[in-house]
């Protein structure tokens, strides 16, 4: 018994032996695993810092980029000094959706009349700032270079000049503008007006309403037809306000459940605020949006001009 008891001692310590090597030989397989798994980990790893410092730098120049555009569309709006030079009775609401924008407003005086305009050109963003800018340049061409006065005239030869330079690419390009532009004497009872696409609002202040003059619906672009843009001749009284809009306002979702403003909405917006002094419209009109908008994203450029007669 005891010489079998011992045998069968020894084979346990072998079989131990054996297992404990085999046990250390997996231990060693799984240790050179880990290693190459953490070596493939850490390689990964600094691949994936790499790529993020490459897309970092990326989204730097491509920053500066957009960054150095906005100042080149900064330079075709008229500065604030010439605003409350030409326009002293106003505001601007301008919110563009990103860093540039496709919304533009102009300014011009010419001998007693006064030239203002607010402009919704294709797209936003990259692509409409860089119509937006062109577009600029083809309505002072228009006015300074061509010497057209009437709203209508002014519109027809902007419309000629922009289809004229978009043709000369071999690619097909129909961006344009819709646009509200007003011609206002300097004595403020004599407005001239045309719109393509986007109508006129004016409050009068007497009745306490606001009245809405149509727009032809055409763009200053490519489009279906090519008639001319017709000049409206309107009387103003002492009090009333001239508004001029681009979409973006009116296009806002917001509320619980989401819904659209609408152009509804934004006239009721105006009535709000149009009895207020003319220069705190423009901060009211911004509550009255951030308050409706909430938590919802700004869907498209705005730009709102009132001119108070």
């Amino acid at each position: 018994v005891s010489q079998s008891r011992y045998l069968f001692i020894k084979w346990r310590e072998r079989s131990l032996i054996k297992s404990q090597k085999e046990l250390e030989q997996k231990v060693s397989e799984a240790t050179v695993v880990i290693r190459n798994q953490k070596a493939e980990v850490e390689k990964q790893k600094e691949k994936v810092e790499n790529q993020k410092i490459l897309v970092e730098e990326k989204n730097k120049e491509i920053l500066d980029s957009i960054e150095y555009a906005k100042r080149i569309q900064t330079a075709i709006l008229p500065p604030a000094r010439l605003v409350n030079k030409f326009l002293r009775d106003s505001f601007i609401l301008y919110l563009p959706k990103d860093i540039v924008a496709g919304d533009f407003y102009w300014i011009e005086s010419i001998d007693d009349i006064i030239y203002f305009s607010v402009c919704d050109c294709t797209g936003h963003g990259v692509p409409g700032a860089m119509v937006s800018v062109f577009s600029s340049n083809a309505l002072n061409r228009s006015v300074n270079e061509y010497g057209e006065r009437l709203p209508g005239k002014i519109f027809d030869k902007t419309r000629e000049l922009i289809i004229d330079n978009f043709s000369k690419s071999d690619d097909e390009v129909e961006d344009g503008m819709d646009a509200s532009l007003c011609a206002l004497d300097r004595k403020g009872r004599k407005l001239l007006w045309a719109g393509a696409n986007n109508p006129l609002w004016i409050y009068r202040s007497s009745e306490g309403r606001l009245e809405e003059i149509k727009p032809d619906k055409l763009p200053i672009g490519k489009g279906f037809e090519y008639r001319p843009f017709t000049t409206h001749e309107i009387d103003l009284a002492p009090g009333d306000i001239i508004y001029l809009f681009s979409d973006g306002y009116a296009d806002q979702f917001g509320g619980n459940p989401s819904l659209k403003l609408t152009r509804a909405g934004f006239r009721k917006h105006l009535m709000l605020v149009a009895n207020l002094p003319i220069q705190e419209q423009e901060q009211a009109l911004l509550r009255l949006f951030n308050d409706f908008k909430g938590e919802e994203m700004q869907i498209d450029d705005i730009c709102i001009i009132g001119v108070k007669v």
